[in-house]
C-alpha cells in the first residue's frame, strides 16, 4: 500500500509507518517540512491564535523528524516557487515554495529527493509533481534528468 501525503499529511504518513504495521509500500511526501518547519515555529511563538492554527500536530510540524529509519523507501518531492502565507509571515533564507524551504523537506534517511518549479499549493497540481510520484512509486526513484 503506498502513500502519498502533501506537507503535514506526509508527516502523518511517516509517523503512521513508524508506529504503525501497514501493508509494504512506498511513501512519497510533497512539500512535507520532515525535519520541522520554521514557518511553523513563527506561528507557535505569535501566541494562542497560531498554536490553534497548527492544531494537534503542533510538535510534529514545528520539529518534524530527526531522521527516517522506517523499512518503507521514502521519497520527497520540495517545492522552490517562493509563493505562500509562509513567504509573506517571514523571511525565508534558502531556497523555498513558500511555506517550506528545500531545506525542511531533506530528511536524513529517505531514498530521494528532487525539487521541482512550484510552489506549495501547487505541489498538489503539478503535472511534474504527478510525473516523479509516478516514477518513484514504481520505481524507487525520482527522474533527474540531465542539467
Amino acid at each position: 500500500m503506498h502513500l502519498v501525503g502533501h506537507s503535514l499529511g506526509g508527516l502523518l504518513a511517516l509517523r503512521a509507518c513508524a508506529e504503525g504495521e501497514l501493508p509494504p509500500g512506498r511513501v512519497v511526501c510533497l512539500g512535507s517540512p520532515l525535519k520541522g518547519s520554521a514557518a511553523a515555529r513563527r506561528f507557535a511563538g505569535m501566541g494562542r491564535g497560531g498554536e490553534v492554527l497548527l492544531g494537534h500536530n503542533r510538535e510534529l510540524l514545528e520539529y518534524g523528524f530527526d531522521r527516517w529509519d522506517g523499512e518503507r523507501e521514502v521519497g520527497v518531492i520540495a517545492g522552490r516557487v517562493p509563493l505562500g502565507l509562509g513567504a509573506m509571515m517571514g523571511q525565508f533564507d534558502s531556497d523555498n515554495d513558500g511555506c517550506v524551504t528545500v531545506d525542511e523537506t531533506c530528511l536524513p534517511g529517505i531514498a530521494d529527493h528532487c525539487a521541482i518549479e512550484t510552489n506549495h499549493t501547487g505541489l498538489l497540481f503539478s503535472q511534474e509533481a504527478a510525473r516523479q510520484v509516478t516514477q518513484f512509486l514504481h520505481k524507487g526513484c525520482f527522474d533527474h534528468p540531465e542539467a
